[in-house]
C-alpha cells in the first residue's frame, strides 16, 4: 500500500477519515534532537532507523490531512526537570489555530509537576504524553502520585512509553507501570507500541483495566522483517480487545511509509468492523469525537 491509496482505503469502509493519537509535532530544536538520537539508534539497538518522513512542519501536516488524518496530537515529552512546562505551553499554542490538531501536554517528575499539569488541564489539554523511557523515571515517584490521579479524574488519555522496547530503561516493562494503574484503576492510559516486546502483559493490562487501551503504532510492521507470526498470535486478544486498541503510526519518525502500518494491520484478517473501530471510533472517542 502507497501513501496514495490511503483515503480510499478509509473511505471504502465508510469512515470519514483516521484519528491518529500517536503523532510528534514538536519545536524544531527539540525534533533536531529526537532525529539526531535515531539516526544514532544503530549502535543503541543494533539496526539502522531512517526517518522517511524528514520534512518542514508545514509539509508533514499537509501530508497528515491530504491522507485524511482528521484529528492528531502533536506529542511532546520531557526527558530533564525544567522542560514539561515550556512543551506544554509550546504544544497548547501550536494546536491553538488548527482544529485537526489535539492539545497536547506532558510531564516530568519535579516539585512543581502538579502546578503545571493542573494548568495546562484547565487550558484544555486533551491528551498527554508519557515517556519513561527516554526519561529514565520511575512512574511510581511519589511526587507523580497527585499527578496520576488528577489525569485519572479529568478522563484525558494519556499515551505512555513504558514498553521494553527499542531497548530496556530502568522503569520500563509491565510493573513499574503497572503498580500505577493499581494505585490509579480508572486511568485512561494509552500503551504505546501494544508495550513490545512485552505485549501479553501490556494486553493483560487492558484485559483487566476499564480504561486501559493500547495503540498499534510499529507494531508487525515488515521494516525489520517480517511480523506475520507475531500477528497471528496475537490477533485473537486484539479481536477481543476491539474496543480498546487505538491507531497510531508514530508519524514522522518512522523508516516505512505511513500507509504500511494501516497495511499491515488489515493483514491480520480481523475483518471491516475491527478497522473501524482502530482506525476511527476508538480515536474518536478518546480524543473527544472530533467532527
Amino acid at each position: 500500500m502507497k501513501d496514495s491509496d490511503v483515503p480510499a482505503y478509509w473511505q471504502s469502509l465508510g469512515l470519514p477519515g483516521i484519528v491518529d493519537l500517536h503523532v510528534h509535532f514538536m519545536p524544531q530544536r527539540v525534533l533536531d534532537k529526537v532525529w539526531a538520537y535515531f539516526d544514532s539508534a544503530g549502535p543503541l539497538t543494533g539496526r539502522e532507523w531512517p526517518i522517511r518522513y524528514r520534512w518542514p512542519e508545514q509539509k508533514r501536516l499537509d501530508h497528515l490531512r491530504a491522507l485524511g488524518v482528521r484529528a492528531f496530537p502533536a506529542l511532546v515529552y520531557a526527558h530533564k526537570p525544567g522542560m514539561a512546562a515550556w512543551l506544554n505551553d509550546w504544544a497548547l499554542e501550536f494546536a491553538r489555530d488548527k482544529p485537526d490538531v489535539l492539545r497536547t501536554a506532558t510531564f516530568f517528575p519535579e516539585p512543581d509537576v502538579a502546578s503545571y499539569v493542573d494548568q495546562a488541564l484547565r487550558a484544555g489539554a486533551q491528551i498527554w504524553k508519557v515517556h519513561v523511557q527516554v526519561g529514565a523515571f520511575d512512574p511510581r515517584e511519589p511526587v507523580l502520585d497527585e499527578v496520576w490521579g488528577m489525569l485519572a479524574e479529568a478522563a484525558v488519555p494519556v499515551v505512555v512509553h513504558v514498553g521494553n522496547g527499542p531497548a530496556p530503561g530502568a522503569f520500563t516493562g509491565p510493573g513499574p507501570f503497572g503498580e500505577v494503574l493499581r494505585r490509579h484503576p480508572t486511568l485512561t492510559a494509552v500503551i504505546a507500541h501494544m508495550g513490545m516486546p512485552d505485549y501479553d502483559d501490556f494486553l493483560d493490562s487492558a484485559e483487566t483495566f476499564d480504561n486501559v487501551h493500547v495503540d498499534t503504532t510499529m507494531c508487525f510492521t515488515d521494516t525489520f522483517g517480517s511480523q506475520l507470526a507475531l500477528g497471528r498470535e496475537l490477533a485473537p486478544r486484539l479481536a477481543r480487545l476491539a474496543e480498546r486498541v487505538v491507531f497510531g503510526a508514530d508519524f514522522p519518525n518512522i523508516p516505512h511509509v505511513y500507509a504500511h502500518q494501516i497495511e499491515v494491520l488489515d493483514r491480520l484478517g480481523l475483518g471491516a468492523d475491527w478497522m473501524r473501530q482502530v482506525l476511527w471510533h476508538n480515536g474518536a472517542r478518546l480524543a473527544g469525537n472530533p467532527e
